[in-house]
């Protein structure tokens, strides 16, 4: 496995550390349906929560966050429409981005963007 996967299942377990600290079922990771993957699905209150967790090593040439691209959210919206039939889930859905990079001394810094876009930003 390349290194920046490595850094990726990384970050992916960061995340869930994350939202389990605050309080969010994890519902699956790494869900898959067709050519699409979700992240993390998880769930806090009565809402369901589809992550999608962004890492890089450094923000020189953008932010996590930004390659988040319309067509990556048309296909994060078509997983999470597949899951929520799949499983019968009838709860209000939030889109979510944790970013995570590392900060000069190489410790993992964590941003945990609520309601990032939503499945009209699909279009």
């Amino acid at each position: 496995m390349a290194s920046h996967n490595d850094f990726g299942k990384i970050a992916e377990d960061f995340a869930v550390e994350h939202l389990q600290r605050n309080g969010y079922k994890i519902l699956a990771r790494n869900y898959r349906f067709q050519r699409a993957e979700i992240d993390i699905i998880s769930e806090i209150k009565n809402l369901i929560v589809i992550i999608e967790v962004k890492a890089r090593s450094t923000d020189a040439f953008m932010l996590p966050q930004e390659a988040v691209t319309k067509t990556k959210i048309r296909s994060i919206v078509n997983a999470a429409d597949h899951y929520l039939e799949e499983f019968n889930h009838v709860k209000e859905v939030r889109f979510d981005i944790i970013s995570v990079l590392p900060d000069e001394k190489g410790k993992l810094v964590l941003e945990h963007i609520e309601d990032a876009f939503q499945a009209f930003d699909a279009n």
